[in-house]
């Protein structure tokens, strides 16, 4: 498993996806989620450096979400030059270099697209139904419902986001806009079914 680094913020910590686990390995190990079965079959091997003076090199092995070539694999600088967002078919895990025992995985699994927002401090993650973000102190915000499946970022301008969710009842993709610092939104492609 392949991925790459987006290093769009400043980080002090220094990371390398393994091809393959290291024979020998660092003294300090994480494995992400700590409650998994099986979490080395597929799973995201990462070899972190934190820069921060005395805190040893350890290894994150982060369990994979979907086997999928397509789903989303690799790693992001965050808003909290500390952090880290390692993501294993999907599966995202937001880890604080310095102290790897803090650790949060998102919410959306999977986790279909990130957009990092050095301009606004923000790294945002879209799901099939919706976008969250993260800034400096953590999760900032969550929108309200956009989709029904799938959702297509199409531009940011200024402090707006403006995309495409699928909404059910009319079978087409209905434009949505979301401001980047309250997460509030306006239209989408998400009405509730009604029977009747």
């Amino acid at each position: 498993m392949f991925g790459s680094l987006d290093s769009s913020f400043q980080h002090a910590w220094q990371a390398e996806i393994l091809t393959a686990r290291p024979l020998i390995l660092p003294a300090r190990q994480f494995v992400y989620p700590t409650q998994v079965e099986e979490v080395e079959r597929g799973a995201l091997e990462v070899l972190v450096r934190p820069q921060a003076v005395e805190t040893a090199p350890f290894l994150a092995t982060c369990a994979l979400g979907f086997a999928d070539p397509l789903a989303l694999t690799g790693l992001w600088a965050c808003p909290d030059p500390r952090w880290m967002c390692a993501v294993a078919g999907g599966y995202a895990y937001l880890i604080d270099t310095v102290t790897p025992q803090q650790w949060e995985q998102l919410e959306y699994r999977p986790v279909t697209e990130i957009r990092a927002l050095p301009q606004h401090g923000l790294l945002i993650f879209s799901g099939f139904h919706g976008l969250l973000s993260w800034g400096p102190a953590g999760r900032k915000w969550k929108t309200k419902r956009l989709s029904w499946d799938g959702i297509r970022i199409t531009e940011i301008v200024g402090n707006r986001l403006t995309g495409f969710g699928w909404d059910l009842t009319s079978d087409q993709e209905t434009e949505f806009e979301v401001d980047l610092m309250t997460g509030e939104s306006r239209g989408g492609g998400y009405s509730p079914v009604t029977s009747g």
